[in-house]
């Protein structure tokens, strides 16, 4: 379809009104002395941690090269580390530091607050039409279904008879695990629909051409701690870095709903779900044996904060 002169300016007028308002013309962003492409690069490591340079790429849309030598000046600062992958010693993992945590919280809070101070100065009334027409925008310029790429959506009808069966019968071929675990997954997801808060819980589905990869739910523990739960990918989708991104999505929005802390409940003989879990800033705070599921198993507790 064709797009007109007059389409095309008013694309450019609303760009040119938006990166001004948000300060990203400026030297150095919230006052600082990096850039904007350093700041989300070094975001995306603080809230993806273990993610890997080719990702990062991928994901910002960053020339390799360019992107290289930003990860190179970090590290020269001692913000940077890196971690070679266990299944390919050729890609490495990256985090950061306690340096580089130190320097990055405080810009967080410093974005965070300047985007308080843009809304605060929107009429509370207006806010919601607002923020409704930036997720329409995002909608709008995200790449249609197709048969590479992978989805994340909300449940519906139906939903959870999908989790219960598929972790009912993964876990019994891939473990040994019994019946009882499929009972223990069918009383969370039917807590799940019954006492289910929109603002401070979420379940996602993955999906592929209306085929479910995967699944991950996060539910209210208490006022400040969430709980992560039912996390399952498929065996055809695995090695995609789905669980990772399913994780991450967990932890986000845990953080945006207020939370301190996300908790969760994993054994000790899941090992690609510990792996997942570590990558993602979680560390293992009990470990407790006990027999369930027709096993002797080791009950692990993992925790994260989610520092303000």
């Amino acid at each position: 379809m064709h797009v007109s002169s007059e389409q095309v300016e008013q694309v450019r007028a609303f760009n040119r009104d938006y990166t001004r308002r948000i300060g990203v013309l400026s030297q150095g962003l919230l006052g600082s002395t990096w850039s904007l492409t350093q700041m989300r690069v070094m975001y995306e490591i603080a809230h993806r941690p273990g993610i890997t340079a080719g990702e990062l790429a991928a994901d910002l849309g960053l020339d390799r090269g360019y992107l290289s030598r930003t990860l190179k000046g970090f590290e020269a600062r001692r913000l940077l580390g890196r971690a070679a992958s266990e299944e390919d010693a050729r890609r490495q993992h990256l985090r950061l530091t306690a340096a580089g945590q130190r320097v990055f919280a405080p810009l967080e809070r410093r974005a965070r607050q300047e985007v308080r101070g843009l809304l605060s100065a929107v009429d509370p009334a207006r806010r919601p039409a607002l923020l409704h027409a930036m997720s329409t925008i995002r909608d709008c310029f995200a790449p249609v279904a197709g048969s590479g790429v992978i989805t994340l959506r909300a449940h519906r009808p139906g939903d959870m008879g999908w989790v219960v069966e598929r972790h009912g019968k993964l876990y019994f071929e891939e473990y040994g695990w019994n019946m009882e675990f499929e009972a223990l997954v069918a009383g969370i997801t039917a807590e799940f629909i019954r006492k289910f808060d929109p603002l401070r819980e979420r379940c996602w589905i993955a999906e592929r051409q209306g085929h479910r990869l995967g699944c991950i739910f996060l539910v209210a523990e208490d006022a400040a701690t969430a709980k992560l739960r039912l996390l399952l990918v498929e065996p055809d989708a695995r090695g995609l870095g789905l669980g990772r991104r399913l994780v991450s999505e967990c932890v986000n929005f845990a953080r945006t709903a207020g939370y301190e802390r996300v908790v969760l409940w994993t054994q000790s003989n899941l090992t690609a779900a510990r792996r997942l879990y570590e990558l993602a800033g979680f560390r293992c705070i009990g470990r407790e044996p006990h027999r369930s599921f027709g096993q002797a198993l080791t009950a692990e507790t993992w925790e994260r904060g989610l520092g303000r």
